[in-house]
């Protein structure tokens, strides 16, 4: 892992010529929704450079200014190993699983690719904006949070009865597995008793077993209680 580094230049060597390689760039927050890329990132083996954002504050770690990179001041931003700019987990978590196939971590056509969408944009739309959002911003009101406890039950319901005899939401991990873990992750501090929901509160279990998710984690929890120290201290 870089952290808080500029995208590294590899050099890659033949006999008749150098040519330079350029890394993909994440910019994160700890334990955020880009975690889902970091998730990915490590499933697909990719190398990748990781840049720490202060999303209250809208800076970089070397203090630049966040929103020259993304106007809308939110993380993941993915820098593609073209220079381009990415934003929003559906798009970034598909375009890093399309640049490694072989990790077979999104189905490349067919209605299983539809189905992908399909939970991206489950996970995306009824479960990280509808529910918890509203539930882990400060800034909520009384009526914005009534409103996502409302909307938790049918989520989750429909979610557990899914599970129950899967393990992963398609037929093998994929990136709609890693977007998920990370957004379950937030519901101890929404309020959320994953209990409720056995075979939820399996799945979150299994995957934190993960390889890639234990790492993941592991590493941005490190960072996120580093982030609070400092907030404390400050």
């Amino acid at each position: 892992m870089r952290y808080g580094t500029k995208i590294k230049t590899q050099k890659v060597e033949t006999r008749e010529f150098e040519i330079e390689e350029n890394i993909m760039e994440l910019y994160f927050a700890p334990l955020a929704c880009s975690l889902a890329t970091r998730i990915t990132l490590y499933e697909a083996g990719a190398d990748a450079t990781f840049r720490y954002v202060d999303t209250k504050a809208k800076r970089t770690a070397d203090g630049g200014d966040f929103l020259a990179v993304n106007k809308m001041g939110q993380v993941p931003v993915l820098r593609t190993d073209a220079g381009e700019l990415l934003t929003e987990n559906p798009a970034i978590l598909q375009f890093v699983a399309d640049q490694y196939p072989d990790a077979g971590l999104a189905p490349e056509k067919g209605m299983e690719r539809y189905r992908l969408q399909q939970w991206l944009n489950f996970i995306t739309s009824e479960l990280h904006k509808v529910v918890y959002i509203p539930l882990l911003d400060h800034t909520s009101t009384e009526g914005a949070k009534a409103y996502a406890r409302s909307k938790t039950k049918a989520r989750f319901d429909f979610l557990d009865a899914h599970l129950r005899e899967r393990e992963y939401l398609l037929d093998r991990f994929t990136i709609a597995d890693a977007y998920l873990v990370t957004v379950l992750n937030w519901s101890k501090t929404s309020g959320i008793d994953l209990a409720n929901w056995p075979a939820v509160l399996a799945y979150f279990k299994r995957l934190h077993k993960r390889p890639s998710v234990a790492k993941a984690f592991a590493e941005e929890l490190a960072l996120f209680t580093e982030e609070q120290a400092r907030k404390d201290a400050a």
